[in-house]
């Protein structure tokens, strides 16, 4: 009864129970192939590095910049200009000045034998500078002219001189001319008399000027002179009235 109570128990062997750790891989390298035969590649990973370019020279900026310093340089200028004439202005209050013709004697008025026409003008112009603290430089190198319908008669100088506050000035100014081939210039004269009594003629001035303004005098300008006058008559022999002059004048740099 002893012997059948005894069991035999099975004991535990943990070096046997152990798996043993597989050296071999569990995929054999020469079975990893695609169904055509060619082996798999696998991707590699890699860590990608972003490529930084170097930034173009900012040229467009540059011009940009240029530009803008350029544009409010000259807006600057404009407003200190302006700025400078306004209170010139009121400092000095300019008025434009008058001038007027007032006179005209003819002492020669001749067709000579060749048909040539020879003139002699005096012609009298008065010059007002009507401001109070601006003076007026009449420069050298002036021209004045008269003419008839394009045909010019006679031609002078204006002389050197400065013309104060407040002055009018009156000045004589010989003139004298040549005309060639001037039979249809006399005729037409005397055409122009029968028929309106009255013989316009164009008395051009070109004259350098220089204002003062009080101690300051300005840059050269030329002053250009424009008179239309209407006259009874060119004749030596008779006193010749002025029926209408109007002067227009303009300034050029």
């Amino acid at each position: 009864m002893m012997a059948d109570h005894q069991r035999i128990h099975p004991v535990w062997d943990p070096e046997a129970a152990s798996p043993q750790k597989s050296t071999a891989p569990l995929v054999n390298r020469e079975n990893t192939r695609s169904e055509k035969g060619k082996p798999v590649e696998y991707p590699s990973f890699r860590r990608t590095i972003p490529v930084v370019h170097s930034k173009p020279p900012k040229r467009r900026c540059t011009f940009c910049r240029f530009l803008c310093w350029t544009l409010a340089l000259f807006v600057f200028l404009v407003v200190a200009l302006a700025a400078t004439l306004g209170i010139l202005y009121l400092v000095f209050r300019p008025k434009v000045p008058k001038y007027s013709v007032d006179g005209l004697e003819i002492t020669r008025f001749n067709l000579g034998n060749d048909n040539s026409l020879s003139a002699t003008f005096d012609v009298n112009i008065t010059a007002k500078n009507p401001n109070d603290k601006i003076g007026i430089y009449y420069e050298g190198g002036s021209w004045i002219s008269v003419w008839y319908t394009g045909s010019k008669l006679a031609e002078g100088a204006l002389p050197k001189f400065y013309q104060g506050h407040r002055n009018t000035t009156v000045l004589v100014v010989p003139m004298t001319g040549e005309t060639k081939n001037a039979t249809g210039l006399i005729a037409s004269l005397q055409l122009q008399r029968q028929q309106s009594s009255v013989i316009p003629l164009d008395l051009i001035v070109r004259q350098p000027v220089r204002v003062k303004l009080g101690m300051l005098k300005l840059p050269k300008v030329k002053l250009i002179l424009r008179c239309n006058i209407n006259v009874d008559s060119l004749s030596s022999q008779n006193i010749i009235r002025i029926k209408n002059n109007n002067c227009k004048k303009k300034v050029r740099l």
